[in-house]
């Protein structure tokens, strides 16, 4: 028994080996190193084992992990997912290429500062992985790639040196062949040889367009047009062919309904996210998250994004607010002035990044006329108070819809509102003094509105 037992062991192991080769020579997960954002750690969407099979290793910031406040959410994250993550925060120099870089295309003032940390970390570990920025942008309006991969130049190097001794090679086969006369005979025999194979291959294609002018015409003879009764042996595929289509229509009609299997699929076609196209090569680094401010600065650097399908995002489309008197665009939806011209001239229209890293708008072009009714009006006068504290009068025109007339963004009445409207935003549910809309009488439904500018399309239709 003891003499059998290492033979056991020799033929176990082998099988061993030979796996762990092939899996060496080729990757088994499609990324290597992937930086996942706080979104897809807070919804779970991807799972962790949908994480660990896809990726061999996962990324985020120490700061990300302090920004999940629910108690559970937590709790999951450090049981779970936390054991594989590795936290590393990026160097100083990514993080002023990233900042220098969203100035400019617009995004800084929405992105965050572990937004900006994330992209960073990214860009860190793609130049890490591929040897250098070679492959990236360094402005937005750069149209291709900082330079070619490092391989490739040693490639046309060798390459071209193989020219050079291939016609070497022409040259001296000449010199060659005139050494002997046995050399000179069998060239003359391959020769006739060659020149017959080359006329039984014409006389083949003289013959060939005569065959096939003769079925076409009997084809063409044998044309009725009384239809048949009975199905020929050419008619049997056609009727297949419209049973195959028929069953794909019904196929087609079963995949327009929302099912429980493709629930997430339509969902994220509502959220209007990016073309995915499934991962076709080994990425050395990629970025996972759901911010489209994020997701436009990475493509525009060239940086791998992915969706948390884990599919590979090669176009980003979003809403941005647009400027009707100066074209500034806006990155933050919650403006109502313009911050280049100070005028409540901003209107949502739709964009997209690509791949290639261009930023296209896409306007309302047909019929498209921008309503300039209600921005005549006469502004009633202010009313003065006395000495004695009484006022005169309401003021603020009839009915007092001048009152607090709000024109500019920096005007204390806009100010004001806009804070209250913060602070309802961050109200406590269990402060003390806070009562519910049932009591107060308040209907926006929790949400504030947005705060009116102006006096209104019908200011002038009003009776003084």
């Amino acid at each position: 028994m003891e003499a059998t037992e290492p033979q056991q062991t020799v033929d176990a192991s082998q099988p061993e080996n030979t796996t762990t080769e092939a899996t060496e020579a080729t990757p088994s997960k499609p990324i290597h190193s992937l930086v996942v954002d706080t979104g897809p750690l807070i919804k779970n969407d991807p799972p962790v084992s949908t994480l660990i099979a896809q990726a061999h290793e996962l990324y985020t910031l120490p700061s990300v992990i302090a920004e999940i406040r629910d108690a559970a959410t937590k709790a999951r994250v450090e049981t779970t997912l936390l054991p594989f993550l590795k936290l590393r925060s990026p160097k100083p120099e990514s993080v002023k290429f990233v900042t220098d870089f969203a100035r400019r295309t617009g995004d800084l003032e929405v992105l965050s500062r572990p937004d900006v940390h994330l992209i960073a970390l990214t860009y860190e570990l793609e130049c890490e992985r591929n040897g250098g920025d070679w492959r990236l942008r360094k402005t937005p309006v750069q149209k291709g790639l900082n330079g070619k991969a490092p391989g490739r130049e040693t490639e046309e190097k060798q390459g071209d040196a193989a020219d050079q001794k291939v016609d070497g090679a022409e040259d001296t086969e000449p010199e060659a062949a005139a050494g002997g006369q046995d050399g000179t005979e069998e060239k003359s025999t391959s020769e006739q040889n060659t020149l017959e194979d080359i006329s039984k291959v014409e006389a083949e294609a003289r013959e060939q367009p005569t065959m096939q002018q003769e079925t076409i015409t009997q084809a063409l003879d044998s044309l009725s047009l009384e239809p048949s009764a009975l199905p020929t042996a050419d008619t049997a595929p056609d009727d297949a062919a419209t049973a195959d289509t028929k069953s794909q229509e019904e196929v087609d009609d079963d995949e327009g309904w929302i099912t429980p299997s493709n629930l997430k699929k339509h969902q994220a076609k509502d959220q209007l996210s990016a073309p995915e196209q499934p991962i076709q090569k080994f990425l050395q680094a990629a970025l996972l998250t759901s911010d489209y401010a994020m997701q436009n600065v990475a493509l525009r650097i060239n940086l791998n994004l992915v969706s948390p399908n884990l599919a590979r995002i090669t176009r980003v489309k979003t809403w941005v607010l647009r400027c009707h008197g100066c074209f500034q665009i806006a990155r933050d939806t919650s403006k109502q002035f313009c911050p280049r011209c100070g005028q409540p001239t901003l209107t949502r229209v739709s964009s997209s990044t690509d791949a290639a890293g261009n930023f296209a708008v896409h306007l309302k072009t047909k019929n498209f006329r921008w309503n300039n009714r209600g921005n005549v009006y006469s502004v009633p006068k202010p009313v003065a108070g006395t000495a004695s504290g009484k006022a005169r009068g309401p003021g603020g025109g009839k009915g007092g819809w001048g009152r607090e007339l709000i024109l500019a963004e920096d005007q204390k009445e806009y100010v004001k509102k806009a804070a209250d409207q913060r602070k309802t935003r961050q109200r406590d549910l269990m402060d003390e003094d806070y009562l519910p809309g049932i009591l107060t009488g308040d209907r926006s439904g929790g949400a504030p509105g947005r705060i009116r500018v102006g006096a209104g399309r019908s200011v002038n239709s009003k009776k003084r």
